[in-house]
């Protein structure tokens, strides 16, 4: 984790990676298509599911989270780039997150290198939470991948 100013803004970085021995269809489809499954190895989410998109728009899609301390948070994701199985790259456009997020998938033989990176403020009450959550909030990150993992291989 790193923070970084961007726009007069102190953004914070995170960046996970991960190896799973399937290839990048497979997790592709785990992380961006089969939200029924995603709280299965998605750290904090109770429930995920598509919104309707405008024409000129990416898909949407909502996150509801159950955080530590009691939190329950809704996320809007907008995808700005759907390239499967290769690049998903969007942006936070609801709820108490700022900022950008990416997934990047490269094949390898025995399977698929994931990048997740995320820079990102907190907005509305959770700012005031800041250091608490922000710290649990990367855990439950790196938690997430490592459950994914779990949940791509398993299904193999």
């Amino acid at each position: 984790m790193r923070d970084t100013l961007i726009d007069n803004r102190t953004m914070t970085r995170i960046r996970e990676e991960v190896s799973i021995a399937a290839p990048p269809r497979k997790v592709w489809k785990a992380v961006h298509e089969d939200l029924a499954n995603a709280p299965r190895w998605a750290a904090y989410l109770r429930h995920a599911e598509a919104l309707p998109s405008k024409p000129d728009e990416g898909p949407r899609v909502r996150y509801e989270l159950d955080l530590p301390g009691g939190f329950e948070v809704d996320l809007v994701l907008q995808y700005t780039t759907w390239d499967p199985p290769r690049l998903a790259v969007g942006r936070f456009a609801g709820g108490p997150l700022d900022g950008t997020w990416s997934y990047t998938y490269t094949p390898r033989d025995d399977g698929t290198d994931l990048v997740y990176e995320m820079d990102y403020e907190l907005r509305g009450l959770l700012r005031f939470a800041g250091g608490l959550l922000r710290g649990q909030y990367e855990d439950g990150i790196r938690r997430g991948m490592e459950m994914l993992k779990e949940h791509v291989e398993s299904s193999t």
